[in-house]
C-alpha cells in the first residue's frame, strides 16, 4: 500500500484526504492541531493522524521518510525547506502554491535525486493554468495562434447567500485575501506593459460580463508577464491575470486602503484602544463622538456614503475594544473574520473565467472557457475542492505511475492536465468552452 502524508490539516484539507483516503492509500495527516487532523481520518481504517511542529527538522525527516509522497498544505515558507528533505530522501513532493525563486532552484537536486516536485496545482493557480494550457495547445494543433489571453478567478457566496455588505464572505484567511490587496500589478495591453502599484491596484478595475454570472467587478492579480513565456504565448499582444469580485468591492477596499487597514506595520499605540479609538489615531482625530463624519470627511466621503455605512456595519466606530494585535491589518481582518462569515447551510461559489482571441489564416475566434462551482449544502465548500482535489488527483496519478516526470514542475504539460482535468470532470468540476467567430 503507497503511503501519503499530508502536512496540514486546515480549512481546504478535507476533500483532498478523503479522496485519497476511498483510493485506498494509507493517509497520514500532520497538524499542529492533531484534533484536526483526527476529524479528517474520522471512520477510516487506512487513515492516521500525527502531531506536527514543522519547525521539527527531526520530526518532518522521520515523517517523511516513512511515505512514499508528500503534500504540503502548510504555508509556503516552508515548502523549500520540506522539499530539501524530500530531496535527500527521494521523496516526490505535492504542493498547491506559486513556486518561488528558491523553489525553482532546486530543479536540478530534484532531477537527480529522480523525484517529481509538482507546485501550483490547486485552483489558483492551478485549473487555471491547466485548462488555460488544454486550449492553447488545442488552438497550435489546429494551425492558430493565441493573440490576446485574459483569465479571471474568483471566490465568492453564492448567489442566494450574498445577502452581506461588501458582497464577500471568507471562504479562506482574511489576512491572506487583504495581504493580497498589498500587491503590486503588471500586465500586458495591446503590447503595452501596464504597472498598477499597489496603492491603485483597486482604483484600476473594470466591469465584465460573465455568462451564468451577470457582472462583476475584475482587477490585476500579480504580475501576468511571465505567463506569456509559461504558456508559450510568443504572438500575444494582450496577457492579463484578475480578480473577480461583486460589484462595490473595489471602491470599499480602496477607500479601506485609504484608511490605513492594510498597515501590517508593528505599532505599540494599539492595546487598549476600542475601533472608534483605533480609527481616531489613523485619521488624526480625538473627536471620536464625531468619528462617523470625521472619517467620511478624511476619505472625501459623504457620511451617506455606502461605504461609510458599510465600515458601520462592520463595527469599525464601535466602543467594542480591539483585539490583541500589534498592527491594524490583523486588527481589520479579525473583524472581517467576525462578520463577513458563512452562516450555517450557507454555500460558496468559485468562478474561473479565460477568455482567448485565436487568429487562424486571417480569421478571429473568440474562445471561452468558464468554471462555475458552488459548494456542497452542509458539505464541503466549492473553495476547498477546487483547490485541494486537484493535488489529491495528482498524487494519486503520481502514485499509480500515470506520471513520470523529475524536478520542479508546475501543471502545464499534457501528461499532467489532461488526467487531471478528466478526473475533475467526472467530480462534477468542469470548464465550459465556448468558440465564436469574430466578424
Amino acid at each position: 500500500m503507497k503511503n501519503v502524508l499530508v502536512l496540514g490539516a486546515g480549512l481546504v484539507s478535507k476533500p483532498l484526504v478523503i479522496y485519497l483516503l476511498e483510493k485506498g492509500f494509507q493517509v497520514k495527516v500532520a497538524s499542529r492541531t492533531v484534533s484536526k487532523a483526527e476529524a479528517l481520518i474520522k471512520g477510516f481504517e487506512n487513515g492516521k493522524a500525527e502531531s506536527l511542529n514543522v519547525n521539527n527538522q527531526e520530526q518532518l525527516h522521520n515523517l517523511i521518510q516513512d511515505s512514499d509522497i508528500v503534500i504540503s498544505l502548510v504555508p509556503y515558507t516552508h515548502h523549500v525547506q520540506i522539499a530539501n528533505i524530500c530531496i535527500d530522501l527521494k521523496k516526490h513532493l505535492v504542493t498547491t502554491s506559486y513556486v518561488s525563486s528558491a523553489m525553482q532552484d532546486l530543479d536540478d537536486a530534484a532531477r537527480k535525486a529522480g523525484i517529481f516536485i509538482l507546485n501550483e496545482i490547486g485552483l489558483d493557480p492551478g485549473i487555471d493554468h491547466m485548462s488555460a494550457m488544454r486550449i492553447i495547445h488545442d488552438v497550435e494543433k489546429r494551425g492558430g495562434k493565441v493573440v490576446s489571453f485574459q483569465s479571471y478567478c474568483g471566490g465568492l457566496p453564492a448567489l442566494q447567500n450574498n445577502n452581506l455588505p461588501f458582497g464577500y464572505k471568507f471562504s479562506w484567511s482574511p489576512r491572506g485575501v487583504v495581504m493580497a490587496g498589498k500587491n503590486n500589478g503588471q500586465f500586458l495591453e495591446d503590447g503595452k506593459v501596464i504597472f498598477i502599484p499597489s496603492k491603485d491596484l483597486f482604483k484600476n478595475y473594470v466591469i465584465i460580463d460573465i455568462e451564468g454570472m451577470g457582472s462583476l467587478e475584475a482587477y490585476t492579480n500579480r504580475d501576468a508577464l511571465p505567463y506569456k513565456k509559461l504558456y508559450g504565448l510568443h504572438d500575444a499582444h494582450t496577457v492579463f491575470r484578475g480578480t473577480l469580485r461583486n460589484n462595490g468591492w473595489c471602491y470599499a477596499m480602496k477607500k479601506a486602503q485609504e484608511l490605513g487597514l492594510f498597515d501590517d506595520a508593528e505599532r505599540q499605540d494599539l492595546t487598549g484602544l476600542s475601533y472608534r479609538q483605533m480609527i481616531g489615531k489613523l485619521i488624526g482625530s480625538e473627536e471620536y463622538e464625531n468619528i462617523v463624519a470625521d472619517t467620511a470627511l478624511f476619505l472625501n466621503l459623504e457620511t451617506h456614503s455606502t461605504v461609510i455605512k458599510n465600515f458601520k456595519w462592520l463595527g469599525l466606530f464601535d466602543h467594542d475594544p480591539v483585539p490583541d494585535e500589534n498592527n491594524v491589518m490583523d486588527i481589520f481582518c479579525a473583524l472581517l473574520q467576525k462578520k463577513l462569515v458563512m452562516g450555517e447551510n450557507e454555500i460558496d461559489l468559485i468562478v474561473l473565467y479565460h477568455r482567448f482571441i485565436a487568429e487562424f489564416d486571417g480569421k478571429e475566434e473568440l474562445i471561452t472557457s468558464t468554471l462555475i462551482d458552488n459548494g456542497i449544502p452542509n458539505g464541503e465548500s466549492a473553495m476547498s475542492r477546487t483547490v485541494s482535489l486537484p493535488a489529491a488527483i495528482a498524487t494519486a496519478l503520481i502514485l499509480d505511475g500515470k506520471i513520470n516526470m523529475t524536478g520542479v514542475h508546475i501543471p502545464v504539460q499534457p501528461e499532467i492536465y489532461n488526467p487531471v482535468l478528466d478526473e475533475l470532470a467526472r467530480l462534477n468540476i468542469e470548464c465550459v468552452e465556448k468558440a465564436t467567430l469574430l466578424d
